[in-house]
């Protein structure tokens, strides 16, 4: 049971300049709205004194509750703990480096009322530098939103609020945090998103680069992968493992019927004189059968561990959303 109206998780890595200025426009917000709050900092191993920071906050205000990692485990893992130790029936996300602005909790709070499940924040005029921000997350956004039939503006904002329940439905690992939106969408759950204000750094460094678009782009292909054959894996490697196995069968095939029509048509003689060992049309055809037989084998397999996956651990293979005149 949730015991907090809304529970805001920050995850922090190397943020000491910022998470004071940060807690001081959260608690001026929140004076505001009629909400029992609290604030979950996730200190993913720092190192510049952000965790004693935290804790002489925490040790202020009561609102504040701090998670420390015993190393950077990444900002995944951050918002995986802050999901589980949260008491709020409402549940919002935002970055510890003061670009999302807090002042934007209550529009996102009067978008959700309209029924929604999850809100996004989408950064329309974003602060960050052209070239190494702002052109990898616009190609990572359309490649995302292509691929994944999930149109949103911007799927890199922290800044999102959500229902418990829908994060009690999220399994993050990885750096699947990038991909929560295509999560979401997988599970049922509606979103939207609004217009929120993005502001530059005034203080710390950015944890991010341009080489997190290509780790973006190998992380899709995992996301795309769950998305579509997460509980029948066989359909994929079959799709794949049954045409190019028959194309292979039937280069062999062929072959063999030429050699056997050769002897039909001249004789032994004919049929000694066509050779298709050293014809590299039979070395593709072998290769492919090969290839359509390992696929095979590959789902096999993947089909044995996602049983086991869902009975083990009495996982449902479906989301419910809503009982109605139920007798249990």
């Amino acid at each position: 049971m949730a015991s907090k109206d809304l529970s805001i998780v920050i995850p922090v890595y190397n943020e000491v300049d910022n998470v004071r200025p940060l807690l001081n426009e959260i608690t001026t917000v929140m004076a505001d709205q009629n909400l029992d709050y609290e604030v979950v900092f996730v200190d993913d191993g720092s190192k510049d004194g952000s965790f004693e920071l935290l804790r002489e906050l925490a040790t202020d205000d009561p609102h504040v509750v701090v998670i420390r990692f015993r190393r950077n485990h990444g900002q995944t893992a951050a918002f995986a703990a802050g999901f589980d130790h949260a008491n709020g029936r409402l549940i919002l996300t935002m970055d510890a480096d003061r670009q999302n602005d807090p002042a934007d909790i209550p529009k996102l709070l009067a978008k959700l009322d309209e029924g929604y499940d999850v809100i996004n924040g989408w950064r329309k005029n974003r602060q960050d530098a052209f070239i190494m921000r702002k052109i990898p997350s616009f190609i990572a956004n359309r490649l995302i939103a292509r691929f994944s039939q999930v149109p949103l503006h911007d799927r890199g904002c922290s800044l999102r609020l959500f229902r418990a329940e829908v994060v009690q439905e999220m399994h993050l690992y990885g750096e699947l945090h990038r991909f929560i939106p295509e999560m979401v969408n997988f599970a049922g759950f509606s979103m939207d998103e609004v217009i929120v204000n993005h502001r530059p750094r005034v203080a710390g460094q950015a944890k991010y680069g341009i080489s997190r678009t290509f780790r973006v782009l190998v992380d899709l292909f995992t996301v795309i992968f769950l998305r579509k054959y997460g509980d029948r894996p066989m359909h994929f490697f079959g799709a794949l493992g049954i045409p190019l196995g028959g194309l292979g069968g039937l280069f062999v095939l062929y072959l063999g019927l030429a050699k056997l029509w050769a002897g039909i048509q001249g004789g032994w003689d004919s049929f000694r004189q066509v050779q298709i060992g050293e014809r590299p049309l039979l070395s593709l055809g072998i290769l492919l059968i090969i290839l359509g037989v390992q696929f095979l084998v590959m789902g096999l397999l993947a089909e044995l561990l996602v049983r086991t996956y869902y009975e083990t651990q009495n996982k449902p293979v479906y989301y419910v959303k809503e009982i109605i005149n139920s007798n249990q």
